[in-house]
């Protein structure tokens, strides 16, 4: 008998005791995790893996190298480059194989940022932090609208019907607040929380955030982001992230994929939170919702509440053109992510074509290999290197 007629036969007795477990014919979830890059070696990928494993919620399939203990599991293998990695969760996401993956780091394409999960220590509540990395927009204000959709779509492909939001005070709150509160006028179904500080309001305090007052934040993705370290980390030093479910799902508009983010200091409690996560939303049919979500706004004028805060005045404005399509092949390390996009425009505009990307570190830029020494150089004078 063949490997692949063993491997059907292994799948139908699956399937069927799946059936007789669950009441349901349908294929289990499955969700990927990739092994390797953590601060913290595959040790803790392991007993995440082996605590997902004993509660069966779904089938998990490890990407990666060849490690002992991933013969329990269905594995993938792979060289140690991350690269490879992020290109065969790809795959194995777009040809359904995956129905979701957590993974340490992955390069969203602009307009794609990722909803955290936390449990807030005051009362133990779930809150989802929206958003956490990655650029929904380049425009603060505009990012921050964008990102209370992403949080709703987030809360609601998790079983929760009407989430509460609330906007953290920082910078621009009161501008998103009007925003967000223009299409609601206009018939879109959000549900504004209250803080629960004195005078109320739909701006939430950092009380609010320790207490869960709502179930979704929204704020921009580097103050998420710190949000979410916090949260995770604040009971261990800052080197082993115990709490919580990790930096969460890419979400935007017309994006699919079902990619759940952990950071490299996430200890086995967050790594196994995030993989529970990724199903729930796989479950919930993620990506159906968001969609959703985003036509129902576009129904109440989220294009024109968008178009007005991204507009400036026509001399601040620079549109950069690409230079004509090459071949790109050598790659740019150290570009810090958040400045990724504008570093490959500062080539464009040098006349040097480039693409951004994932390498085996992390952010790259691509250039065409003859085009590298004056990339380096243009990007060293514009203090992206």
């Amino acid at each position: 008998m063949s490997d692949q007629v063993k491997q059907t036969v292994k799948k139908v007795f699956e399937d069927l005791a799946t059936s007789l477990e669950t009441g349901r014919m349908e294929s289990r979830i499955k969700i990927g995790l990739t092994i390797d890059g953590s601060e913290l070696g595959t040790e803790v990928m392991k007993q995440a893996a082996y605590a997902i494993k004993q509660k069966n919620l779904f089938d998990l399939v490890l990407i990666g190298k060849d490690v002992d203990w991933a013969a329990d599991f269905e594995h993938y293998s792979t060289t140690a480059c991350q690269k490879d990695s992020a290109e065969l969760m790809e795959e194995l996401l777009d040809s359904g194989e995956l129905q979701g993956c957590v993974t340490l780091h992955y390069n969203f394409p602009i307009g794609v940022s990722t909803v955290g999960k936390v449990v807030t220590p005051a009362l133990g509540r779930e809150l989802f932090i929206a958003t956490t990395t990655g650029t929904t927009s380049s425009i603060r204000n505009e990012a921050m609208v964008l990102n209370a959709i992403n949080g709703i779509a987030a809360a609601k492909a998790c079983g929760i019907q009407q989430p509460t939001i609330g906007i953290l005070n920082i910078e621009g709150a009161k501008t998103v607040e009007r925003s967000l509160t223009t299409l609601q006028e206009n018939g879109y179904e959000l549900v504004f929380g209250e803080s629960q500080r004195e005078d109320g309001g739909k701006v939430l305090r950092g009380n609010d955030l320790l207490l869960g007052s709502v179930d979704v934040v929204v704020c921009d993705s580097l103050t998420g982001n710190l949000l979410m370290k916090f949260f995770s980390a604040y009971s261990s030093g800052g080197n082993y992230e115990t709490v919580g479910a990790g930096y969460g799902p890419g979400i935007g508009r017309n994006y699919e994929r079902n990619i759940c983010i952990i950071s490299r200091a996430s200890g086995a409690p967050v790594i196994a939170n995030a993989l529970e996560y990724a199903y729930e939303l796989a479950k919930g049919k993620l990506g159906k919702i968001s969609q959703t979500e985003y036509q129902k706004a576009d129904q109440a004028g989220l294009k024109q509440v968008c178009l007005e805060l991204s507009t400036v005045p026509t001399s601040e404005v620079k549109e950069i053109e690409p230079p004509p399509k090459e071949i790109v092949t050598s790659e740019i390390a150290g570009i810090e992510i958040m400045e990724l996009e504008d570093a490959v425009k500062v080539l464009w505009e040098a006349d040097i074509y480039a693409e951004s990307g994932m390498g085996c570190t992390g952010p790259i830029v691509l250039v065409n290999e003859k085009n590298l020494a004056a990339a380096q150089a243009e990007l060293k004078t514009a203090k992206y290197l």
